[in-house]
């Protein structure tokens, strides 16, 4: 009856005994070995946490910068006297395109003909004054101002009451203030279009979306209605919130013209920013790739003291070879010690890059944004690092005759 073969009773818990055991006895090495992982795996969390929060704050800094303003015009066409509007905007287009999802604000806009009158700020009319081009008259809502981001300098923008009694006020741009020899409203100036006197109750600057409009004289949309006989308004000016342009130009004619969307044409920014997309691609991509590089230096650390231990460590291989242990679990040994040190490594280096996402984030007042399956994945491949660096110390290892290990590797 042959032998029965005795159970190997070396377990796998002994096994992660041994290979833990030699660790903690060289602190100073250990540092050492697991520093290049801790700023491997830290430069590519750290990478990939600041490349999300730059994100943001490149997404918020390009919406801020993108055009919010979407304007609203009638179709022309194309007649033998020139061109015709085909459609008309209702006088409460206001009211009812800031019924829409994204519109924060709206304003009907007229821009009026002087013909043969002129703006001045005083009634006589000097034929030897030297001639200048007059400032543009414009006829809009009191939501106007907001809408185009401008700030008053002086005196206040007209309201709904001005607009309800078609009161003769105006406000003017800056440029054409400081042309009409006007400064300050407190005075109660005024001007004469023609010979028409209007007050003059404020005066703006600051347009960020329409800056020839600084050269603008801005009466009530009634007043233009009474005194020039406005017959309608040629288009609606709206602010949006960032990234609802598509979706504000599709609904906008059907809130304006129901019977007819097809004859408002409407110009509205893109959603998305292509050019913050490419400067986001571009800053991960030199990130990863110093993080890779720095990694790399962390593997090949492991893989050169793993390589050291095993010279070192050959007598106690070939007494432990001697004893019964098998070449596998030699290789298991080194194998599991490197991936142990890695994986610490990896909990390490994650750790302090978070902790670094945040710090930076919180010193420049930024909303730090970290996918906490970023740290588990850094720490996973700290692992995955030892695994791979101490796989040929381990091979190498495996491969030691007991005795030529006994007698010091010679």
């Amino acid at each position: 009856m042959p032998p029965v073969p005795r159970a190997d009773r070396f377990t796998f818990q002994d096994l992660l005994v041994e290979a833990t055991a030699d660790i903690g006895s060289r602190p100073g090495r250990l540092f050492m070995t697991i520093v290049g992982t801790v700023l491997g795996i830290g430069a590519l969390v750290a990478t990939v946490g600041f490349a999300q929060t730059a994100a943001h704050q490149i997404a918020l800094q390009f919406d801020a910068a993108s055009s919010t303003q979407v304007v609203v015009k009638p179709q022309q066409a194309q007649t033998r006297g020139g061109s015709a509007a085909t459609s008309r905007l209702p006088w409460d287009s206001v009211e009812r395109v800031e019924r829409l999802v994204g519109v924060e604000a709206a304003a009907l806009t007229a821009e009026l003909a002087l013909g043969s009158d002129t703006v001045t700020a005083v009634p006589v009319n000097d034929p030897s004054a030297p001639a200048t081009a007059p400032p543009t008259l414009l006829a809009a809502t009191p939501e106007l101002l907001d809408v185009l981001g401008a700030t008053l300098i002086s005196g206040r923008m007209y309201d709904s009451g001005h607009e309800a009694r078609a009161d003769r006020v105006v406000v003017l741009g800056e440029r054409a203030a400081e042309r009409l020899g006007i400064n300050r409203v407190g005075g109660q100036p005024a001007i004469f279009i023609g010979d028409v006197p209007y007050s003059v109750i404020g005066i703006y600057n600051d347009l960020q979306a329409r800056s020839d409009l600084l050269d603008a004289v801005v009466m009530p949309l009634s007043t233009a209605r009474h005194d020039r006989a406005l017959a309608a308004p040629s288009d609606l000016q709206v602010r949006i919130q960032p990234g609802t342009g598509p979706q504000v130009a599709e609904q906008a004619p059907l809130a304006l013209r129901p019977d007819d969307p097809s004859g408002l044409d409407v110009s509205a920014p893109r959603a998305g920013s292509s050019l913050g997309q490419n400067v986001q691609a571009d800053v991960n991509v030199v990130f990863l790739i110093l993080g890779g590089i720095v990694l790399l230096a962390g593997a090949l650390g492991i893989a050169n003291v793993t390589m050291l231990n095993v010279i070192e460590r050959i007598p106690e291989i070939g007494l432990r070879r001697a004893l019964g242990a098998s070449g596998r679990q030699i290789a298991g040994q080194f194998v599991i010690e490197s991936i142990v040190i890695g994986l610490l490594g990896g909990l390490i280096g994650s750790a302090v890059a978070v902790l670094a996402v945040v710090g930076v984030s919180v010193a420049q007042q930024w909303t730090p944004v970290v996918d906490p399956w970023i740290a588990v994945a850094g720490a996973a491949l700290g692992a995955v690092v030892g695994l791979i660096a101490g796989g040929f110390p381990a091979r190498r290892a495996a491969r030691i005759e007991p005795v030529t290990a006994l007698r010091g590797g010679r």
